[in-house]
């Protein structure tokens, strides 16, 4: 649909006309000097339908920069958007002991951190309409990638996190703290932090209870995932299988602490032994924290302005050029007429 921003700009036709009639009009000058042959170069001057035709121009040129300012815009068809008003923050546990290779990705082992790159790197590509960001934290905790809905430079951030980066430590407590407060930024419709790690809290100025008591008067929803094996062989002497024995690599991850924190907060704890499992908490995170919601409807808009302005621009150019143009084309014919009358030709030659 086609329509104009400024219509009331159009008032501003008349103007020049409003202009000329209010302008004092100016006395004619005494004449300096007399010219014989005035009535001649008058004849010979701008016609009266030369002069129409510059007056057409100006009005022409007048409208055009008058519908330019009224600014013409084009809208299109409506188009059906889905919004969602989720805020939804991803803490992930880089410190030291996610480098334990319990995990098995397409049958060989895999560190715990390489497998939640992989399930988490999904679960963030999908959450498409969400504001996301990344959380990582070891003996500290950083905000690696504030909330945005650029979903693949979250994804990107996530895997060139390495292990260290953020210390040997756990702090738990501080993450979720850091969380809230990037999370309060925001309008209170949906807050949500998923928290992943492997271990306790060892690190850290704030404790964890005290960090989620925090998350629930900041109506920041928290679900908690612990990940790690309970059992994997640890080889014996050399790698070989003398001596080997079984150990429970996940014997310091408080899973009590994380359910206690899902609970005071209205979310849940899970547990990953695999990756498989993981997947599987993902996909139910999708399903407690659907994506979609009320569809909104805009239709887009186009400015056409530029138009009736490089139309105008264009004349002006045009109408300049024209009495250049015929100002040297007169001129060459006059100087063939000199030519003529000193009897040379077009070669430099004397005619006979």
């Amino acid at each position: 649909m086609f329509e104009f921003g400024l219509p009331w700009l159009f008032i501003l036709l008349p103007l020049p006309l409003l202009a000329r009639a209010m302008l004092p009009k100016s006395e004619p000058l005494s004449s300096a000097l007399k010219v014989p042959y005035y009535r001649e170069l008058r004849h010979k001057g701008g016609s009266a339908a030369g002069n129409r035709l510059n007056l057409f121009m100006l009005w022409l040129l007048w409208l055009l920069l008058v519908t330019a300012a009224a600014r013409p815009q084009w809208y299109g068809e409506p188009i059906s958007q889905t919004s969602s008003a989720r805020d939804l923050l991803i803490a992930v546990d880089i410190s030291g002991s996610m480098e334990t290779p319990d995990m098995l990705l397409n049958g060989n082992p895999a560190m715990r951190i390489t497998a939640v790159k992989n399930v988490v790197g999904d679960f963030v590509l999908r959450r498409k309409g969400d504001r996301l960001g990344l959380v990582l934290f070891g003996t500290r905790a950083y905000l690696q990638a504030p909330l945005t809905f650029d979903r693949e430079t979250v994804d990107t951030l996530l895997t060139e996190a390495q292990i260290g980066f953020a210390g040997q430590g756990t702090a738990i407590g501080d993450a979720i703290g850091l969380s809230v407060k990037r999370l309060t930024q925001r309008p209170a419709d949906q807050r949500v932090l998923i928290l992943l790690t492997d271990g306790a809290n060892t690190a850290g100025e704030v404790a964890p209870l005290k960090a989620a008591e925090l998350a629930k008067q900041a109506d920041v929803k928290v679900y908690t995932i612990g990940v790690g094996a309970e059992e994997m062989v640890q080889p014996g002497l050399l790698g070989s299988r003398f001596g080997a024995r079984r150990i429970n690599p996940s014997r310091d991850l408080d899973s009590k602490t994380l359910k206690a924190i899902a609970d005071e907060t209205g979310g849940l704890y899970f547990r990953a032994h695999n990756p498989q499992e993981l997947a599987r908490i993902y996909a139910e995170l999708d399903r407690l924290e659907p994506v979609e919601q009320e569809a909104e409807t805009y239709r887009p808009l186009k400015s056409l302005y530029v138009w009736p302005l490089a139309i105008c621009l264009l004349l002006s150019l045009l109408w300049a050029a024209v009495p250049l143009v015929s100002a040297g084309a007169t001129q060459l014919e006059r100087q063939r007429q000199r030519d003529k009358m000193n009897g040379t030709n077009t070669n430099g030659g004397q005619q006979v």
